[in-house]
C-alpha cells in the first residue's frame, strides 16, 4: 500500500520512551515501508497523566519501560534505578498504566501483557498447554506460596530440587535471579548477578558473582521474597564451545523468524552480564546432527507463542537440554525482540528483515489493505489468529 495525499496510508503509533533505541528501530522500520514517522507517547507522560488515547485508525505498539530512570522512579518509587527490590509495586502500576490506554488497534493483547510479567502465570499457561516446560511448584492450580529462604528450602526438599533457579515474579533481564546449587554436607551456592550491599539493601551489577553461605543466600531471598518468587528446576543445557548455551527466538504472527545464541561460562546467559553470541549454523547441525529436527525445536518457540495468538510478536527463551534432541521454554518475553542488525532465518519469510521491519510487514498484512478499525480489529480478535502466520502468505 503506497501512500498518498488522499491516501496516506496507516498510521502506526508507539508508547515508549523517545530516546531508547528500541523506539528509534521501529520508527526507522516504519519509515522504510513508505509510511510516516510513528506517533510517539512517552511513557513518563502516559504515568503521569494516567493514559493515553489513540485514534481509531492509529495501530499501536507497547514497548518497554525501561532503561529510564524517571519512568522507573514513577513506577517503583525508588530513586536509583539500579535497585532489584520493588519489583511487585513496578508491576501493579505498569499494569494500571497500560489500563489507561484507550482506542487504537493494539499489536499487542491487553490480557496477555499482564501473563508475560508475572513469571508463575505465565509458566502455568505455557504448562496447561502442552508446551515443554521446567518443572516448577510455583505455578499453576497448586502453586506454593514463597514467603522466604525456609519455603525455598522445604520445596528444594519435597520436589527433589537440589539445583534450581529462583526468579522474581516480575523481574526482568536476570534482575533478582539466583542459580542455586546444593549438595552434601550442607553445601550450597547461589549465582547471580545481585550485590548486597553492607545495609542489606540489593543492587543490580554487571558482575556475575557466587554467594556460598547459607545465610548470605537466604538474606537476599528474604528480601526478595515480598516481592513475589517464581522456582524453576535447573534443566541441564546443551553447550557450544564448552559453554552453556540457550537460544532468544523471535515469532512474528506465528511464525518463527529470528534467533540467536546465547553462551555463556554462568548459568547466566543474558548478553550484559558476560553471554555472548555463539554460532546459530552450529547450534542447528548439532541438532540435526542428534536425530532431531531444527524445525522442531523453532515449533516449540511456535507453541509457546500460539498460547498468546492476538499478541504479534513475542521473543521466546529456548533451553535446548544437553545433546540437542530436545528443548524447554524458559520465558516468554513481551519486549524480546531488540537484536539489531540481525536478519531473518532462512524459510521463516523474513530474510533480509530486522524483527522491527517484519513486525512492520505482518502488521501491514493484518490491517491494510482497508483502513484498521475497530470493527476489523474485533474481527481478528474473534476469528482466526494465524491466518497470517506466515510472512510470505
Amino acid at each position: 500500500m503506497s501512500p498518498s495525499a488522499s491516501d496516506p496510508g496507516p498510521r502506526f503509533a508507539v508508547v515508549g520512551n523517545p530516546e531508547n533505541r528500541r523506539v528509534t528501530l521501529f520508527g526507522d522500520a516504519v519509515r522504510a515501508a513508505g509510511l510516516a514517522a510513528p506517533r510517539i507517547v512517552a511513557w513518563t507522560d502516559v504515568l503521569r497523566a494516567g493514559g493515553a488515547e489513540f485514534g481509531a485508525e492509529e495501530i499501536v505498539r507497547i514497548d518497554s519501560p525501561g532503561e529510564n530512570a524517571e519512568v522507573d522512579r514513577l513506577l517503583r518509587g525508588a530513586q536509583d534505578p539500579t535497585r532489584v527490590e520493588g519489583s511487585a509495586r513496578w508491576y501493579a502500576g505498569f499494569m494500571a498504566a497500560l489500563r489507561g490506554l484507550g482506542g487504537g488497534v493494539r499489536l499487542d493483547d491487553p490480557d496477555d501483557l499482564p501473563v508475560f510479567f508475572d513469571k508463575r502465570r505465565c509458566h502455568a499457561v505455557l504448562d496447561a498447554a502442552g508446551v515443554p516446560v521446567p518443572d516448577s511448584p510455583t505455578s499453576g492450580p497448586e502453586a506454593a506460596p514463597v514467603r522466604g529462604w525456609d519455603d525455598v528450602r522445604a520445596l528444594m526438599r519435597e520436589h527433589r530440587m537440589p539445583r534450581l533457579f529462583i526468579k522474581p515474579a516480575h523481574g526482568s533481564s536476570a534482575s533478582g535471579v539466583l542459580a542455586v546449587e546444593s549438595g552434601g554436607g550442607g553445601r550450597i551456592r547461589a549465582t547471580t548477578s545481585v550485590e548486597r550491599a553492607a545495609d542489606d539493601r540489593l543492587y543490580n551489577s554487571l558482575k556475575v558473582r557466587r554467594y556460598e553461605r547459607e545465610a548470605d543466600i537466604a538474606t537476599v531471598v528474604d528480601a526478595l521474597a515480598p516481592d513475589g518468587l517464581h522456582l524453576e528446576r535447573w534443566l541441564p543445557k546443551a553447550s557450544q564451545e564448552g559453554r552453556a548455551a540457550d537460544l532468544r527466538v523471535v515469532v512474528v504472527a506465528g511464525r518463527a523468524t529470528h534467533a540467536v545464541v546465547r553462551t555463556s561460562r554462568s548459568p547466566l546467559t543474558n548478553l550484559h552480564l558476560g553471554g555472548r553470541r555463539g554460532d546459530l549454523d552450529a547450534a542447528r547441525q548439532a541438532v540435526e546432527a542428534a536425530g532431531a529436527h531444527w524445525t522442531d525445536l523453532l515449533g516449540v518457540c511456535e507453541r509457546a507463542a500460539a498460547c498468546f495468538p492476538r499478541t504479534l510478536c513475542v521473543g521466546v527463551d529456548l533451553l535446548p537440554a544437553v545433546g540437542w534432541r530436545r528443548a524447554a521454554v524458559g520465558e516468554v518475553n513481551a519486549f524480546g525482540d531488540l537484536l539489531p542488525r540481525l536478519t531473518g532465518l532462512p524459510g521463516s519469510g523474513a530474510e533480509g528483515l530486522d524483527t522491527y521491519a517484519t513486525q512492520v510487514a505482518a502488521a501491514l498484512r493484518r490491517f491494510a489493505p482497508g483502513r484498521p478499525t475497530a470493527a476489523s480489529h474485533h474481527q481478528y480478535r474473534e476469528g482466526n489468529p494465524h491466518a497470517l502466520a506466515r510472512p510470505d502468505a
